[in-house]
């Protein structure tokens, strides 16, 4: 039962109606041509993570995606990354996402691209991928583990759905050597569903789960993340509406003070 209502608080917590019309309605307020919209266009409303298009074109590269790669993105949300993933490094890109709201905007965002030949969305919960063994090249995750406490039950389903010699890509939130973080963040508004572990520790999980880290970045100075200045038509904007000014102080404060980082790794399965 824990599995099931904690998928059901994270869903609650992020799920918007009509979030697909509201930014294809915020791109026009903007001044963007639907009818030849771009991934840079789109990307102050669907790149949803510190860092925005810019970490997600960085760690692509470090994982040497390329074309015809199949990538499952666990968490994709609005589907930012996987298509920028499709365009950019020519990849098949499956994205799963537990909340229908995101689902459904992000495949109309991905139609309105163009896209649905390369990428695809459905939902899905991150512990209980809906997938065969070895199915994928590249399993993908950006700033989607916060709100999982089963950690180990993560990694293992990622492991599993990797073929022997496929790449794990992330990145992520971890703890701060100074503890506790300070809240709202932009995944939770208290501790009861925000599961963070220092770098080290998150480092001993994932390779708990049967992979070899290639690359270990702490990127927290390289990532605005929730403290810096949001624009008014940027993803943040629309999905946290008021409460975003109290979640940006916060989040320059648990940055500042180390309370928070980000990082950025790649692990390979044996």
């Amino acid at each position: 039962m824990r599995d099931v209502s904690d998928a059901t608080a994270i869903s609650d917590y992020w799920g918007r109606d009509s979030l697909g019309q509201v930014i294809l309605d915020a791109l026009a307020a903007s001044g963007k041509n639907l009818d030849r919209l771009t991934i840079d266009d789109l990307a102050p409303l669907d790149q949803f993570h510190g860092g925005g298009k810019g970490t997600t074109v960085r760690l692509a590269r470090l994982a040497g995606l390329s074309p015809g790669t199949r990538v499952l993105d666990v968490g994709g949300g609005l589907g930012g990354p996987a298509r920028t993933l499709a365009v950019e490094f020519g990849c098949h890109v499956t994205v799963v996402d537990l909340t229908e709201s995101y689902v459904q905007a992000a495949q109309m965002l991905t139609a309105q691209l163009g896209l649905g030949d390369r990428v695809t969305h459905r939902i899905g919960n991150a512990l209980d991928l809906p997938f065969d063994d070895g199915m994928f090249d590249v399993v993908w995750t950006q700033n989607s583990g916060m709100n999982i406490a089963d950690k180990p039950r993560l990694y293992a389903g990622f492991h599993r759905v990797l073929r022997s010699g496929g790449v794990l890509a992330l990145q992520e939130p971890m703890a701060g050597p100074v503890q506790p973080p300070i809240f709202p963040v932009m995944w939770a508004q208290d501790i009861a569903t925000s599961f963070l572990h220092p770098p080290e520790e998150m480092r001993r999980l994932i390779e708990a789960a049967g992979f070899r880290a290639r690359l270990w970045d702490d990127i927290t100075a390289e990532t605005a993340g929730p403290g810096a200045a949001v624009p008014v038509h940027s993803i943040q904007s629309l999905v946290m509406g008021d409460a975003l000014a109290a979640i940006t102080r916060t989040g320059r404060r648990n940055r500042e003070e180390g309370r928070i980082v980000m990082v950025q790794a790649v692990f390979d399965r044996p």
